[in-house]
Parts: structure tokens; C-alpha cells; sequence
């Protein structure tokens, strides 16, 4: 038998809802062909991995709200960068719509995927007398 096609990418990273992820997403103006990048946080995913997966990401701009749902496989999809790592308790983040302040504030979780720099403290000197 002849193998299909598989419309799933194999280089997808795993996002999760509470993520702040950057998705960058081909753009075509007339002949013209741009990458255009679309941060946020990821309020739910849908569909597992299956070829019509897509996950809805939310930000803010002047003050509203924006949200967008990426087909995860689209070939128009560039790539998927993971910036943040939040900690939730649901799968579905949509309470996040109607908070305001604070409670929009998610907590963090330890992820090996972006190498923070540690504050460098100088070393301290003897004093000579």
C-alpha cells in the first residue's frame, strides 16, 4: 500500500493553555510575502493533534482584547514559539475574557525551553586596610 499524505506537521511544540506563545504566520499582500508574529496567551486548544487542531490565543491591544484561533498544521503557520509557561488549573481559560487587573495574572511553571540569564552579582572583594 502507498502511505498517505500526512497533513500534520511533526515539528509542532506542545502548547497548553496558560502559555504565552508568539505565532509566526505567513502574510501574502499582492506578490509580496511577509512573516507576521501574534503574541499571546493560549486559551484553549482543540482537537488534540489531529489535522484540524487549532489553539485560541488572546492579547491585549489599546485596551482590548484580541483573540485569534491558528490552525496548528496550516502550512501558513512559520513556527510556534513557547515564551512563558503558566501554571492553570483548567483546560479551558475562558474566564480570562471578562478579568480585569490581577486576576489575569497567571502564575509561572518551570519549563528547560527558554534560558532565563541570572543576574550576575559581583563577586565580592576583601577589603585591604
Amino acid at each position: 500500500m502507498a502511505e498517505k499524505n500526512n497533513p500534520n506537521k511533526s515539528n509542532i511544540v506542545e502548547t497548553k493553555p496558560g502559555d504565552t506563545v508568539k505565532i509566526h504566520q505567513k502574510i501574502k499582500e499582492g506578490n509580496k510575502q511577509r512573516i507576521q508574529a501574534f503574541e499571546g496567551v493560549v486559551l484553549a486548544r482543540k482537537h488534540g493533534n489531529e489535522a484540524g487542531a487549532t489553539i485560541t490565543v488572546r492579547k491585549i491591544i489599546s485596551g482590548v482584547g484580541v483573540e485569534r484561533i491558528f490552525p496548528i498544521h496550516s502550512p501558513i503557520i512559520e513556527k510556534i514559539e513557547i515564551l512563558k509557561k503558566g501554571k492553570v488549573r483548567r483546560a479551558k481559560l475562558y474566564y480570562l475574557r471578562t478579568a480585569k487587573g490581577k486576576k489575569t495574572k497567571l502564575k509561572r511553571r518551570e519549563f528547560a525551553g527558554l534560558a532565563v540569564p541570572q543576574e550576575e552579582k559581583p563577586e565580592a572583594q576583601p577589603v585591604e586596610q
